[in-house]
């Protein structure tokens, strides 16, 4: 929850999860309006104070990232103009700082999510371009020691893992098993995937994405640079 008071962020709580839950399964506008105060308590509220807490030190990795909670914080209401599911609400919502650029989704960006059984955290594309993931790929392919001087925080840690769809056959069936991983992936991004534990309902939570987050920095600037190349 979020202390009013100091503003600072406390950590979420059964009921955070719980609203979810309920969402689910009575997603109408009357059943949200009725239960509108819940959801500001247990999810809105501790959504902005996360931002808050983690504001500065983000600025501190891009002093070019959005932070301020109305526009880092999601927003529950879904756009159903074009989708067969006309349910009004998402059931997760999550946290994203990212810089005030028009194609936000093809560059690189940090995340935190929450939905009812789970949450997760890290930093990737969100759908990057085919042309981004070949600079990538260029660079992974002429300068290799300097790519594995970048990912080799990695080796050393068991907080995040590679995700992202992939192609089905390596485009370089040349190149070695460890960047073959990297090569073959038409996006990725590196995230902590986690079940609903202590961490989530206290302040840890901010001491947790503060760490992984600064694990995960110097890679960011790599993929940055990477995307800037064009």
């Amino acid at each position: 929850m979020a202390d009013r008071k100091r503003g600072t962020f406390t950590g979420f709580t059964p009921e955070s999860l719980g609203f979810f839950r309920n969402l689910a399964a009575n997603n109408t506008k009357l059943w949200f309006e009725t239960h509108r105060r819940e959801y500001e308590e247990h999810l809105l509220e501790p959504l902005k104070a996360l931002v808050t807490e983690l504001a500065g030190f983000m600025l501190a990795i891009d002093q070019d990232l959005v932070t301020a909670p109305g526009r880092a914080v999601s927003r529950i209401h879904r756009d159903t103009r074009f989708s067969r599911d006309k349910s009004p609400y998402k059931t997760t919502m999550w946290i994203t700082f990212k810089r005030q650029i028009t194609d936000w989704r093809d560059a690189p960006c940090w995340f935190f999510e929450l939905t009812a059984d789970s949450y997760r955290f890290g930093m990737g594309f969100y759908s990057a371009s085919k042309e981004t993931m070949d600079r990538l790929r260029e660079a992974i392919e002429r300068k290799p020691a300097q790519f594995h001087q970048a990912v080799a925080f990695l080796g050393e840690q068991e907080m995040f893992v590679l995700e992202g769809e992939m192609y089905r056959r390596p485009l370089r069936p040349d190149l070695p098993d460890d960047l073959q991983e990297w090569h073959r992936r038409k996006n990725l991004y590196l995230v902590c995937n986690r079940q609903p534990d202590k961490a989530l309902f206290t302040r840890g939570l901010v001491d947790d994405l503060r760490s992984g987050f600064g694990m995960l920095a110097p890679f960011y600037d790599y993929l940055w640079k990477v995307k800037n190349l064009g």
